[in-house]
């Protein structure tokens, strides 16, 4: 595990966590411990790139056996589910814009120095 870890740079925490998902599968040895293949190395790293795509581990076990290494789509249902997400982040996003545009109105009001000025 410890040489997985140098090697993704993910805490053994988050290994484990991706192997709970269904995203991640080591080999175990008779003795319990994980055996990691170099494919493995390479199946983090998607994991990684598609969770900083603001993709959620239940989408991504979805989405990993139908991407390559290289995050080339193979399946054609996948681009729907991916349009799909799109259209959630880009909801997310407007609706965090939103709140700083209510956070900005209110920062840009002069500041009552007590409570007979609010009056």
């Amino acid at each position: 595990m410890r040489e997985m870890v140098g090697r993704t740079g993910v805490s053994e925490r988050l290994l484990r966590y991706y192997e709970d998902q269904g995203l991640l599968h080591p080999e175990r040895l008779p003795s319990g411990y994980r055996e990691y293949a170099d494919a493995d190395v390479e199946v983090v790293g998607r994991i990684r790139s598609l969770l900083a795509a603001g993709l959620s581990t239940a989408t991504i076990a979805r989405t990993l056996p139908c991407v390559t290494d290289r995050l080339e789509p193979m399946c054609p249902e996948l681009l729907e589910q991916l349009r799909q997400e799109r259209e959630r982040i880009s909801s997310s996003i407007q609706a965090l814009e939103d709140s700083r545009r209510l956070l900005d109105g209110v920062l840009s009001r002069p500041m009552v120095n007590s409570v007979t000025d609010a009056r």
